[in-house]
C-alpha cells in the first residue's frame, strides 16, 4: 500500500503541479466527466488522480533529427509512423508523462495515444463527425486503461476498445492508423531519417526517468485493481489482433525459431514478421495471399524485412520499397503492442500458442 500510495502522490504531483495549461475542454475531474450513459460499467470507471488535463497531451510538437537527440537512448522504446517518405518516432519517455500526442503527418491528423499502465499505444484518425479534433487526457480509467476524451464533444473513449464509451459520440470508433512498436537504435537503423518528438515540451518533466517506477517490470505491481489472466506474466509484452470482442496474442518467444508466422484468423490470412525488437502483422489480401515471403531484416538493410518470390522488397510498414509491385502496400490489422494483462481484461483473448 506504501508504494501505491507514493506513485500517486509523484502522479498527482506532476500532472497537477505545472502552471502551463493546455487547450481543454473543461476541469470537472469528477468519475462520470458528464451526465451522459456510459456503454461500461460506471463503477468501474476510476479516477486516476490528477483529472482533468493534469496530464497535458501534447498538440503539434517540435521535432528534431535523430542525430539532434540527447536523452533519447538506443534501447528506448518508440512508436513509428509512416505516411509518404517522412517517419516519425514518438518516444515512450515522453508519452510516459503525456499520454497523448496530437499531430499532423502530411495528410494525416492523428491522435498517437499511449497508456503508461497497460504499455499499449494506438494511432486514432482526429477527423470526427467531419471536423478535425484534438483529444485530451480524461483523468479516468477503466480497467486501469486510459479514457482520452475529444475536444470537439468532450465524449469519453476508451482506448483499448478503440471506441467512444460516453457523450455524444457514444459507439462512434475512431480511423485506426497502425503504429510500430519498437527500440530507437533499431528505428534508426531502418529509417535514418526519422524525426522524432523533442523533449522540449514546453513542460517541465524528468523526461528518460518513469513516473511509474520499476511499474513495467514488474508483474504484481498494479495502482488500480483490474483482473490478471494467469497464463502470461501479466506485464509481458505481446502483439493483441482485434476481431470484434476477441483478440489473438502473440509473444516475442514465437518468433525465437522462424521470423515469419502465417495465421488465419478473423477471417483473414496474416503475415506476422517479429524479432526480438519488434512484431508487425499484414493481411494477405488478393493475390498477396499466394507470394511466398522470406525474412529479410539485417544489418545494413534499411528497414526491408520482406522478400518474395516475384523478387519484391517490403520495409517493415508493409510497403513494397522495389521489385514488380514497388508503390503497393499490405493489408493493415488492427493490432497493437500490450501488457498481456490487459488484453484479457476487455476482449475474450486465445494466444497463439493455444
Amino acid at each position: 500500500m506504501k508504494r501505491i500510495l507514493i506513485f500517486l502522490g509523484l502522479f498527482a504531483m506532476y500532472g497537477c503541479s505545472s502552471a502551463e495549461q493546455t487547450n481543454s475542454g473543461g476541469t470537472d475531474d469528477t468519475p462520470t466527466n458528464n451526465s451522459s450513459p456510459w456503454s461500461i460499467p460506471v463503477a468501474e470507471v476510476l479516477d486516476g488522480g490528477p483529472g482533468k488535463d493534469g496530464i497535458p497531451a501534447l498538440d503539434n510538437p517540435e521535432l528534431i533529427t535523430a542525430d539532434q537527440t540527447e536523452v533519447l537512448q538506443n534501447n528506448d522504446l518508440v512508436l513509428a509512423f509512416k505516411n509518404g517518405d517522412e517517419v516519425r518516432a514518438y518516444p515512450h519517455i515522453i508519452l510516459d508523462w503525456h499520454e497523448i500526442i496530437n499531430d499532423n503527418i502530411g495528410d494525416v491528423s492523428m491522435a498517437v495515444t499511449f497508456c503508461p499502465l497497460t504499455g499499449t499505444g494506438i494511432g486514432w484518425g482526429r477527423m470526427l463527425e467531419g471536423t478535425e479534433t484534438t483529444f485530451g487526457v480524461s483523468g479516468l480509467l477503466y480497467n486501469t486503461n486510459l479514457i482520452p476524451y475529444d475536444r470537439q464533444t468532450d465524449s469519453n473513449w476508451s482506448q483499448i476498445l478503440n471506441e467512444s464509451v460516453n457523450g455524444t459520440l457514444i459507439g462512434r470508433k475512431p480511423e485506426l492508423y497502425q503504429l510500430l512498436e519498437t527500440n530507437w537504435g533499431t528505428l534508426k537503423q531502418m529509417f535514418p531519417e526519422v524525426r522524432v518528438v523533442s523533449t522540449d515540451t514546453g513542460f517541465s518533466r524528468t523526461y528518460g526517468v518513469s513516473p511509474y517506477g520499476n511499474y513495467n517490470t514488474d508483474h504484481e505491481f498494479f495502482l488500480f485493481p483490474v483482473d490478471k489472466d494467469p497464463r502470461l506474466p501479466s506485464k509481458e509484452k505481446v502483439l493483441a489482433i482485434l476481431n470484434g470482442n476477441r483478440a489473438k496474442a502473440y509473444q516475442f518467444s514465437d518468433f525465437e525459431t522462424d521470423n515469419i508466422l502465417r495465421d488465419l484468423y478473423g477471417g483473414n490470412e496474416l503475415l506476422l514478421v517479429g524479432n526480438q525488437n519488434f512484431i508487425t502483422v499484414f493481411a494477405l489480401v488478393e493475390d498477396t495471399v499466394n507470394l511466398e515471403f522470406e525474412y529479410a531484416f539485417a544489418a545494413g538493410n534499411g528497414a526491408i524485412v520482406l522478400t518474395d518470390n516475384e523478387g519484391n522488397e517490403w520495409n517493415v510498414f508493409g510497403e513494397a520499397v522495389s521489385g514488380p509491385r514497388q508503390g503497393g502496400r499490405l493489408g493493415q490489422v488492427d493490432a497493437m503492442m500490450a501488457q498481456w494483462f490487459s488484453i484479457p481484461a476487455f476482449y475474450q483473448t486465445q494466444l497463439y500458442s493455444e
